[in-house]
């Protein structure tokens, strides 16, 4: 007799887990669709409205983009954004590789204290005083390198990474130290290749982080030039323009709202267009990890 959670379920059952995802589902989706609604709105449509926020538009305009993106202090921060997802998400994905790898091999001069010391992170994080003199003693004030350098390295990466190395099968590299590999040629040749699920899901877990970086900016950089978006989507929030003083308020010819969701989809759609390129790594890094425990 198979045990009850792998028995076939019953149409109630089944009703249920519909409604149940189908309601999660438009939880979701309806805050979304209520940004890219109102985003579209016109002037007179808000006006009509009260101001409130509408999911379908009636007469939709591309005016609150064409603002935003008219060279002025979104388009900046977008590829201010975008620069820093790169660059950090490359240097961190080269750091923690190479650290996992490293704490996977057995026999490491120095493995266990090194290990150690990734893992006491867990424990003991630096406070913001700490981490601002910090920055500020290396010279990386107003600098791009303060939103990549403090975080280059995630710990819980670090471990996933080396827990994955760890598992590959010991014979590869017995086979390839046979034939004269190193330790690198066989980390490029073997350990990265058979690695890509969970190397894809570790850097988009570093991708998102970084276009996300909000608190480390609003610490270090005094540039308003240098803000990546989600400082300035913050500051057309609250103040309804962005603070260099090159763009122009949100009045005028277009409603606040509008103007705030317009700014609020343009930091959401970069990051979310890599989702569907990495899906397929993602759902199998996420069960490669979970059967291998």
């Amino acid at each position: 007799m198979r045990p009850p959670w792998m028995e076939r379920p019953t149409i109630a059952g089944r009703t249920l887990k519909f409604v149940v995802l189908a309601a999660i589902t438009l939880a979701v989706l309806y805050p979304f669709g209520l940004a890219v609604g109102t985003s579209l709105m016109g002037r007179a449509e808000s006006i009509a409205n009260g101001g409130s926020y509408v999911l379908w538009p009636s007469h939709p305009t591309f005016e609150a983009y064409e603002l935003i993106l008219s060279g002025g202090a979104v388009t900046r921060s977008v590829l201010i954004s975008i620069g820093i997802t790169v660059t950090g998400t490359a240097l961190s994905l080269i750091c923690t590789v190479f650290l996992g790898y490293a704490l996977s091999r057995r026999g490491m001069l120095g493995g266990k204290p090194i290990l150690l010391m990734v893992l006491a992170t867990f424990l003991f994080t630096p406070g913001m005083i700490p981490s601002y003199l910090m920055v500020k003693e290396l010279g990386m004030i107003d600098t791009y390198q303060s939103l990549i350098v403090p975080v280059l390295v995630n710990a819980f990466n670090v471990v996933v990474v080396r827990s994955f190395f760890q598992n590959l099968p010991e014979e590869l590299f017995e086979a390839a130290r046979m034939d004269g590999c190193g330790e690198f040629r066989m980390m490029w040749r073997i350990a990265i290749p058979l690695s890509k699920a969970v190397i894809a899901v570790v850097g988009l877990f570093y991708a998102v982080s970084y276009w996300n970086t909000f608190f480390n900016a609003i610490l270090y950089i005094n540039d308003p030039t240098k803000h990546p978006i989600q400082v300035v989507l913050r500051q057309y929030i609250f103040r309804g323009t962005a603070a260099t003083g090159s763009d122009v308020a949100i009045v005028r010819d277009l409603p606040a709202s509008s103007v705030q969701m317009a700014v609020l989809i343009t930091a959401l759609v970069p990051i979310l267009l890599a989702y569907p390129f990495l899906q397929k790594y993602f759902t199998k890094g996420v069960l490669t990890g979970a059967i291998k425990g």
